[in-house]
């Protein structure tokens, strides 16, 4: 079965070349485009899309406020947002509204498809620039503290924040300089005690709670 693209981009050009890049593989089929930020909540009714990649400065509404709608309404469609900015503010501002991954403009090419293949196995992406701006918004944050009520251990808020940037499981066991199998292991306790079922919720989690922030 074909997987379903809406695109939302207010440049023309642009949405043309995406539509080129995705009709090149069988597997994807673009449903429909619209350059009205007030369209695409009912193209995504409409057309039911499993993956929306979303500009962030729509005219008519923004993709920060659609995306947030969008997901609400339809929990199975992943939102990748797209944007000519990497700072960490939209970023989070994203991911908080809703969105599974974050691509820049500059790099809609291979990072697309690399955040259309995580997202299909529900996964978040940031790419390369998006990362780095998290990155930065997590130094100085070693002290800080999940929910209260939600015990999680040193190591495993450590672990929370890589997810949330980006890092897969043997990125992480390389930077903690511990095993993968005890990656693994933080990861699912980490599931367990939050309740959530997919690295999307772990890392909306992390924003929301300021363990990584804007």
């Amino acid at each position: 079965m074909s997987l379903r693209i809406l695109l939302a981009d207010d440049h023309q050009m642009f949405r043309e070349a995406l539509r080129l890049l995705l009709e090149r593989n069988p597997d994807f089929e673009v449903v429909a485009e619209t350059g009205d930020g007030l369209e695409v909540f009912r193209l995504a009714r409409d057309t039911a899309p499993n993956i929306v990649c979303m500009d962030i400065d729509m005219p008519g509404l923004n993709g920060i406020e659609i995306t947030r709608q969008v997901t609400s309404a339809f929990p199975s469609i992943k939102v990748i947002a797209l944007s000519t900015f990497s700072d960490r503010g939209y970023v989070t501002d994203m991911l908080n509204a809703g969105a599974a991954a974050y691509v820049t403009k500059a790099a809609a090419g291979v990072e697309l498809l690399r955040a259309i293949d995580a997202v299909r196995r529900n996964r978040s992406y940031l790419c390369p620039d998006a990362t780095d701006a998290v990155k930065e918004a997590m130094l100085g944050q070693g002290d800080e503290k999940p929910s209260p009520g939600i015990k999680l251990g040193a190591r495993e808020v450590q672990v929370l924040q890589l997810v949330a940037v980006g890092l897969t499981s043997a990125q992480i066991a390389e930077q903690m300089d511990i095993a993968l199998s005890t990656v693994e292991v933080h990861r699912r306790n980490i599931m367990r005690k939050l309740n959530v079922d997919s690295v999307v919720g772990l890392t909306r989690y992390a924003i929301r709670n300021g363990l990584v922030s804007n």
